[in-house]
């Protein structure tokens, strides 16, 4: 788990890169233009010295709307998107349920956490990773299941883009909401995760990897 230090320093030289990017992006489609920062700043109804603070990236905190209206006005649209980077901060929910699945394991089965995926320069990763003699199983877990069908996509590309594993058991809190979504969705689930908890807790218990992908309510 990141550490609370490490945390804050990540982010902020997150926010400082992402600053220095965006800033660079206005000055230059402003230059393209034959614009000065007077101009923008007259359009956008800011200051020639905030407009220059942005571009340079020196804002401490730069705000969301300022650089979507600059960059309106350069004939630019904003957009923001966030990926996987290494091992999120988990709630106690979500250790809470890896502990009681880990518990359930034989002893010749051993566990790894936040598993990546062996594909260059790609930044996902199991939840957990199931090894044995018989192979490998990832584990994908699910304090409270929000879209099923995304859960399942997600899982499935996981899967194609990992050979080291032969199957992924979805495990889900079994809280009543989640029984809902289950019993709502398990056939539709089927193909891809034919198995239910009873099997897959019978053959990890007896230290053999489950013959085939499967939903587990623990």
């Amino acid at each position: 788990m990141v550490t609370r230090q490490r945390t804050l320093a990540l982010g902020l030289g997150d926010a400082r890169r992402l600053a220095a990017s965006v800033g660079e992006e206005l000055r230059e489609a402003r230059l393209g233009l034959g614009l000065s920062q007077a101009d923008i700043a007259r359009v956008v109804g800011m200051s020639h010295a905030q407009v220059g603070r942005l571009e340079r990236g020196v804002t401490r905190s730069p705000r969301v709307d300022q650089v979507c209206r600059i960059a309106r006005a350069l004939g630019l649209t904003t957009a923001l998107r966030l990926y996987p980077a290494g091992s999120p901060l988990r709630d106690r929910a979500h250790l809470a349920l890896l502990a009681r699945f880990e518990a359930r394991l034989a002893p010749s089965l051993r566990l790894r956490r936040e598993v990546p995926l062996p594909v260059h320069a790609d930044r996902r990763a199991w939840d957990a990773v199931v090894m044995g003699r018989s192979g490998r199983a990832a584990i994908e877990a699910e304090t409270r299941i929000r879209d099923a069908q995304a859960l399942e996509r997600r899982v499935a590309l996981k899967l194609r883009d990992d050979p080291r594993v032969g199957c992924v058991v979805l495990l889900v809190n079994r809280t009543a909401h989640n029984r809902r979504v289950i019993q709502e969705w398990r056939e539709s689930l089927r193909p891809e995760f034919p198995l239910d908890g009873a099997a897959i807790l019978r053959d990890l218990g007896a230290g053999a990897i489950p013959s085939s992908s499967g939903v587990l309510l623990l």
